[in-house]
């Protein structure tokens, strides 16, 4: 049975993972008031202020003042030479943004390196996993995520959903890269221009009205908002690694917390928001992500894309029949139902009777008790799911700080 290079299902689970009538069905969800406390953090202290009311005070008026003054294409096209941790800043950016970036850029005091060594094992011995779960329990879940699906699609994410989705596709792949935090690797510059990204739809989506007549915030992508995002990404993945009795170190456990402890702090979320275990993360998840989850319109139609993106393409495993079921059998019945997604005759029993059966085989647990062909049938899915993002993340990525919201709607 082919190997699959873990590197590449990391980065095939960043690609789906970029996306994500009434308002939606049913009485809107709300988060449950904000009680989680800071003593939970990395600092182990903080303010404890909402983080629905806290967003991004250093970048935000930082690139309110590019846009305003037309200096964003310039600044993005003195940026795309800028693509590793360790890279100098390149020449003629404005001095208020080279400095912020100066900033933006450093590792915090926190910063463990033997955590994150012990982070590249878990990513080698987990890579096909991950790779399912970014994009199915995450990416996804991103369009029952009712602001950051009205963000993704009255942004400019929504105007080229692939494109955006090759953009996420990269933090996917560099936090699973072997140099992800060093100074050869390109994760903190993925971080730090994603961070741009967002202070400018801050910006720019307040001023769409087909976006302020359904949005329940005054401005989107919040702390809370990131955190959210987090969430359905480790935290999901240990839910399901759980669920599906995946045996984890507890030092490989601790090094994909950190991991993405780090990926939090260089999105510029306050340390106090990140949580300092898997314990207090699960439970300011249950405060903050997993009540909110509801259709929307604009969540129903990014899911509907999303499914769609093998059309077209001689990869008979990568359907919309296959991708649907697996949708349904990583985020549960209801999710799938909320999109719309029916359940498969063939692959939804399939993947309920025999991906516990596979788990248990390349973790070395079963040699026995699966059919070949249901073995064989798991694998050659994740091949072609590799194969078809490979396709769309072979040119260079240039993450941008955007310019306009999405001028297209249907």
């Amino acid at each position: 049975m082919e190997d699959l290079n873990r590197r590449t299902v990391l980065k095939a689970g960043g690609a789906i993972g970029a996306a994500g009538a009434a308002l939606a069905v049913g009485a809107p969800a709300q988060a449950a008031p904000w009680t989680w406390k800071p003593s939970g953090s990395v600092p182990g202290a903080g303010r404890g202020a909402d983080p629905k009311q806290v967003w991004d005070d250093e970048a935000d008026p930082i690139i309110a003042k590019l846009l305003d003054r037309g200096q964003v294409p310039e600044v993005n096209r003195i940026l795309r030479s800028w693509t590793k941790n360790g890279q100098p800043l390149p020449a003629g950016l404005p001095k208020d943004l080279r400095d912020f970036l100066e900033h933006a850029k450093t590792m915090p005091k926190w910063t463990d390196q033997g955590k994150l060594a012990t982070a590249v094992k878990f990513n080698q011995k987990r890579g096909t996993y991950l790779g399912v779960l970014y994009g199915f329990a995450s990416g996804m879940m991103s369009t029952i995520i009712p602001r950051e699906a009205r963000a993704v699609y009255y942004s400019k994410g929504g105007w080229d959903l692939k494109d955006r989705i090759t953009k996420t596709a990269k933090l996917g792949y560099d936090i699973g890269s072997l140099n992800a935090y060093q100074p050869d690797g390109e994760m903190v510059v993925t971080c730090v221009k994603t961070r741009l990204a967002h202070a400018a739809v801050r910006h720019l989506l307040p001023q769409s009205p087909w976006w302020e007549h359904v949005a329940t915030e005054k401005k989107p992508i919040s702390q809370a908002d990131i955190m959210v995002t987090w969430h359905s990404l480790p935290t999901s993945v240990m839910r399901n690694f759980k669920k599906w009795n995946v045996p984890i170190a507890a030092d490989e456990s601790a090094g994909f917390l950190h991991s993405w402890q780090l990926t939090a702090h260089m999105l510029g979320v306050q340390d106090e928001y990140i949580p300092n275990s898997w314990h207090t993360a699960d439970s300011q998840a249950k405060q903050v992500l997993d009540p909110i989850l509801a259709p929307t319109p604009e969540g129903i139609k990014l899911a509907d894309t999303l499914l769609d993106l093998g059309r077209n393409l001689d990869l008979s495993l990568l359907s919309r029949p296959v991708l649907g079921a697996l949708t349904r059998f990583v985020l549960g019945d209801k999710p799938a139902d909320w999109l719309n997604i029916p359940r498969e005759p063939v692959w939804s029993p399939l993947l309920e009777t025999a991906w516990g059966p596979y788990v248990a085989i390349r973790e070395g647990l079963l040699n026995v008790g699966m059919p070949r062909e249901a073995y064989w049938l798991i694998d050659e899915f994740l091949r072609q799911f590799v194969l078809f993002y490979m396709s769309e993340l072979r040119m260079p990525i240039n993450i941008e700080i955007p310019v306009f919201n999405n001028p297209h709607y249907n």
